[in-house]
């Protein structure tokens, strides 16, 4: 019998094995640590192997389970890989022109509409009637979000299409009414509730009719968006949805019955394998607490995820990176096998109301992954990889962790009041804060390679903060901080930008070793870049006293030496001596053996991989007069 093709390329390839790897891999490192070099830690303290075989997934949980199968580990669907293109309209005073606005995206390609309404405001009478006006609700998914007037935006909603015959078992989309995350961002309830466990029972019973219908979201991108880990935002988000559980438990819902009417809505950030990973744990982990619920299987698990973009690492400057950003973070939301998803706009940042430009490539983001890369042609394409299955592993299981010590606190709520959740999410927010201020995280165009030649002030709508955030006077408990990672350098570029002063110009004095002084004058050129001084690079210098005449005469306010360690002794007190008090001298670098030598010289800068740069840049500002 003739050998299947496959059978005979496996015996032509003979089977290597893990040993035989790791003895290859120790080699090829010549003595260094294997665990420093290869092994990548995460924010959360997961352990990334450099490379997993299938001996890894051999004790993995759901190993065996298929796509639309519990625990749905590989998502809710068996055939293909669905989604709902959202996007997301802010209603203002004019219904009407957020219904045009409606009408013209559904027509250009999105499939889903969100209206966010003002997070205080009531709902006027026949305003979800005008928002609709020749939208087909039973076409398209509507979102209606309204903390301080869901009952309304429900009961005017179903009265549109018991109007129109529409039968209400055809609807998809929500009401979110979310008011554990209202209080976590704002430090009270949402509008004049008074009780939000009535609110939400209230909705629940009142929209039994329409079953393809949430009315409870859980915004677990509220965390991501303060700092929080992948860990942190799926655990506390968990913990959220079974609070409501409780909640609807105690006014006579059922939690099979509460669990149909919640959606989560996460945030995807820029870790790709990791944020897959994260949407495939998070239904395994619901599934797992519903069980506990004795929630039937058919329900338990089939988590209704919303995704949007993480706000945390969109930038201000170089705004078109956020495009780039956008299109990685919606492929890992689709292949973790989301629901819906809504890519925000990448001018969001600085604008009040995003360009047409903006909205039209987040919307084509979207139809390119449909329609061009078929990324909903294949249910869970992630599936039998085994560094995604290892990844999901991990996060379940730090994630159930954390989830339990919650738990044990009294559940969100007690948790939230006893400062347990902010204390968790600011901890990492500082270590986060510190990876970008030192650039172990990159974000390109803030922190590293900055557009040199851009001006962010002629941009920027006045009173734009992204993401936005209420605080109420007297908070019941303290809020969360919702920032972006680039905020600190942002606040640094616009104060030089905004300065009376002329733009402080950064002279490199290159010198010496060529391959030392480009490195560093690389390195001293972005550095000084991100905070917006003007750069006069160069070829490099005979000598120190040359190099420091042509910086004189240049007029600059900083003069950057950039040569090798070993060169510093000799060349650094040329230029000092030469420069006088003329400009303010920096080393690029920390040449351990000759730092006290050259502060002795009159050195009191030096630039390096460890610098703090938000710190050390408020330094030269403050003395060249930046206020």
């Amino acid at each position: 019998m003739a050998d299947k093709p496959k059978e005979k390329l496996f015996r032509e390839f003979p089977p290597v094995s893990t040993e035989e790897w790791e003895r290859a891999i120790e080699k090829d490192l010549k003595g260094a640590d294997y665990e420093k070099k290869l092994v990548w830690k995460t924010i959360d303290g997961i352990k990334v192997k450099p490379y997993y075989r299938s001996e890894d997934t051999e004790n993995l949980p759901h190993k065996k389970a298929a796509p639309g199968e519990f625990p749905y580990i590989r998502g809710t669907k068996r055939e293909g890989n669905k989604w709902y293109i959202r996007q997301d309209i802010n209603v203002g005073s004019n219904p009407q022109e957020s219904n045009s606005e409606a009408l013209d995206m559904l027509m250009r390609g999105a499939t889903s509409i969100g209206f966010i309404f003002d997070e205080e405001s009531k709902i006027k009478k026949g305003e979800i009637k005008q928002l609709l006006k020749d939208i087909h609700p039973e076409a398209a998914e509507i979102n209606l979000i309204t903390p301080a007037d869901p009952g309304e935006a429900l009961s005017q909603f179903q009265n549109e299409c018991a109007e129109r015959g529409i039968n209400l078992s055809d609807i998809r989309g929500s009401v979110e009414f979310d008011p554990l995350g209202y209080l976590s961002v704002t430090g009270t309830w949402p509008g004049k509730i008074d009780n939000p466990a009535e609110t939400a029972a209230a909705l629940v019973k009142d929209s039994g009719n329409m079953p393809g219908l949430t009315v409870l979201t859980v915004n677990g991108r509220h965390f991501h968006n303060a700092g929080a880990s992948l860990v942190q935002e799926l655990a506390f988000a968990l913990s959220v949805a079974s609070e409501y559980i409780d909640y609807l438990g105690e006014k006579g819902i059922s939690p099979s019955d509460a669990a149909a009417k919640i959606r989560f809505s996460f945030a995807t950030g820029p870790s790709y394998f990791m944020e897959i990973a994260k949407f495939r744990a998070a239904r395994v982990l619901w599934s797992k607490i519903l069980e506990a619920w004795d929630v039937p299987p058919q329900i338990a698990g089939r988590m209704h995820i919303h995704a949007t973009n993480s706000a945390w690492n969109k930038t201000v400057y170089d705004p078109y990176v956020n495009m780039l950003r956008s299109t990685t973070e919606s492929m890992s939301a689709v292949l973790g096998g989301i629901n819906s998803f809504t890519v925000q706009p990448f001018d969001k940042t600085f604008k009040k109301q995003p360009s047409g430009f903006g909205k039209r490539v987040a919307r084509n983001t979207q139809l390119i992954l449909k329609e061009e890369a078929y990324l909903d042609k294949t249910a869970d394409p992630a599936g039998g990889s085994y560094y995604i299955d290892t990844l999901t592993a991990s996060l379940m299981e730090e994630s159930w962790k954390l989830f339990l010590e919650v738990e044990e606190k009294g559940g969100f709520f007690e948790a939230l009041k006893n400062d347990f959740i902010q204390n968790h999410i600011e901890e990492t927010a500082r270590q986060r804060d510190k990876n970008i201020a030192t650039r172990r995280e990159t974000l390109v165009g803030t922190n590293h390679y900055p557009d040199l030649s851009e001006k962010a002030s002629e941009k920027i709508d006045p009173g734009v903060v992204w993401p936005p955030q209420t605080k109420a006077s007297n908070p019941l408990v303290r809020p969360l901080k919702l920032y972006r990672g680039a905020m600190a350098f942002e606040e640094l570029r616009l104060k030089t930008e905004n300065s009376s002063k002329a733009t402080p110009k950064v002279f490199m004095l290159t010198c010496g070793n060529l391959t030392m002084r480009k490195a560093r004058a690389g390195f001293a050129s972005s550095f000084f870049g991100c905070a917006g001084f003007e750069i006069i690079d160069n070829l490099g210098f005979k000598s120190g006293v040359e190099g420091a005449q042509a910086a004189l005469e240049s007029n600059s306010d900083i003069v950057v030496v950039c040569s090798s360690d070993e060169e510093y002794p000799a060349l650094v007190p040329q230029v000092i001596e030469k420069i006088g008090k003329k400009a303010i001298v920096v080393v690029a670098g920390y040449p351990k053996e000759s730092v006290e030598q050259l502060e002795k010289a009159g050195v009191r800068h030096f630039i390096h991989l460890r610098s703090n740069m938000p710190e050390k840049l408020k330094e030269f500002q403050k003395e060249l007069g930046i206020r």
